[in-house]
């Protein structure tokens, strides 16, 4: 399938519904920032709000996630929106207010919509037939990529063109823009059977292989974003050339999707293809910490991101795989609390880093977090694909089973039918033979 095919009218409502719902959350961190710069201590208090914000998002996806109703999801998703909109909102009003005001809303802000990026994603799979989720899984890639892309260009226009609430009172707009545009949308995306919540919390928790090469992933996103002007200062490279070298990252990325989703199927299974993407893009960070000229960093970081799209849609397809249709934007929402977990904890680790050793050294030590992270999820993923295989060894026998029980048993009566024919017509026989013996 190409993706002309997904010009459809639901899946471009769908497309909207998505800008709406996710740029909000793309300007949030610089947004919040730009918000309190002009109070004392702004810097420090914006990077307070922005880790409220993120902490919001981290804790609320999953539980979130776990409480959506595949079939009637619409209210949960409105009314998670309604509460980040009014989170931006009341920041954007009330810009002077105590930190812990501010702290408050930009946490509800986080947690509101938290659960909407995996309940929109499992609501787009369902809009497609089963050939074209790999298509549309990469459109959703270069669709996000470009609002990551766009978002710090609008904060940073209208803050410091208009003013600094005005990036704030925008996001509460589209949020509310957001929770209309459901209404363009399926109510849910139930395809088969509703499990209970104590089998969907055992199907996520199994798959937590996938979640840790998530967050593997990003802890490379933050590596090559947090610690790039750092190292660049220790090249004698002007700072300036970081927001390029970012913006070929993200080029990189979304070019990587479009080129994923050309085809159906790609060699390997999905698990053996995100492991090797992963490490693959941990080598293009490493070199970035190595490299002497802009040059060169710029090359190594565009084939980091050509290769970090298809390493999150195999994961992302890999999990799809392994989850229930009932459990799929509870998945999607844990990982998405897991990347963010990834890379706040690759944050905080190069910055701690960055104090006592050199930025190159910093990087390199956080490829190595990752590769031990990539470690565990592999070995975690293989176990998981060996239980997986023996139970479907053991349905099959049992179906096998199941199916041969009354086979045999028809076989078995029809073979006893004759027998039984047959000496009914001797006890016939007999009989005729007395009745004639009596007549003589």
């Amino acid at each position: 399938m190409s993706y002309r095919e997904l010009a459809t009218r639901p899946v471009l409502a769908w497309s909207a519904v998505t800008v709406a719902g996710r740029l909000p959350i793309a300007m949030a961190p610089l947004a919040l920032v730009f918000l309190v710069r002009e109070r004392p201590g702004g810097y420090s208090l914006g990077a307070v709000l922005a880790a409220a914000y993120v902490i919001g998002e981290i804790v609320a996806a999953p539980v979130l996630g776990l409480r959506l109703n595949a079939e009637h999801a619409r209210p949960q998703l409105a009314a998670g929106l309604a509460v980040g909109a009014a989170g931006f909102t009341g920041l954007g009003l009330l810009p002077g207010a105590h930190p812990v005001v501010l702290a408050a809303l930009a946490l509800l802000g986080g947690a509101g919509p938290a659960a909407v990026p995996g309940a929109l994603r499992a609501i787009l799979t369902s809009l497609v037939p089963e050939r074209a989720v790999t298509q549309a899984m990469s459109m959703e890639s270069i669709l996000v990529f470009g609002i990551w892309a766009a978002a710090p260009t609008l904060v940073t226009a209208l803050a410091l063109g208009v003013a600094p609430a005005v990036p704030l009172l925008l996001m509460g707009v589209l949020g509310g823009l957001a929770v209309a545009g459901l209404w363009t949308l399926p109510s849910g995306w139930q395809q088969a059977a509703k499990g209970d919540g104590a089998s969907t919390r055992r199907a996520l928790l199994r798959a937590w292989p996938v979640y840790v090469l998530g967050a593997a992933g990003l802890t490379l996103l933050a590596l090559a974003e947090l610690i790039l002007p750092a190292l660049l200062e220790q090249r004698g490279i002007g700072i300036g050339w970081a927001g390029l070298l970012l913006a070929g990252f993200s080029i990189g990325s979304a070019v990587g999707a479009f080129a994923y989703g050309l085809r159906a199927g790609w060699p390997g299974t999905l698990p053996v293809q995100s492991l090797v993407l992963v490490l693959a893009v941990a080598s293009g960070v490493a070199l970035v910490a190595v490299l002497p000229s802009a040059a060169w960093i710029a090359v190594a970081l565009v084939a980091a991101g050509l290769l970090q799209a298809p390493a999150s849609l195999a994961r992302n397809l890999a999990l799809r795989e392994l989850l229930p249709p009932s459990a799929l934007a509870a998945g999607y929402s844990v990982m998405y609390a897991a990347v963010g977990a990834g890379y706040a904890v690759s944050g905080t680790l190069a910055g701690g880093l960055l104090k006592v050793v050199a930025p190159s050294t910093a990087i390199l030590c956080g490829v190595g977090l990752t590769g031990l992270l990539v470690l565990i999820g592999a070995v975690g993923e293989r176990r998981l694909l060996r239980e997986r295989a023996r139970e479907q060894e053991r349905e099959q026998e049992r179906e096998d089973g199941e199916r041969g029980r009354p086979r045999s048993q028809e076989a078995a009566s029809d073979d006893a039918a004759p027998e039984e024919a047959a000496s009914g017509e001797a006890a016939g026989t007999s009989e005729d033979a007395a009745v004639r013996n009596v007549r003589r």
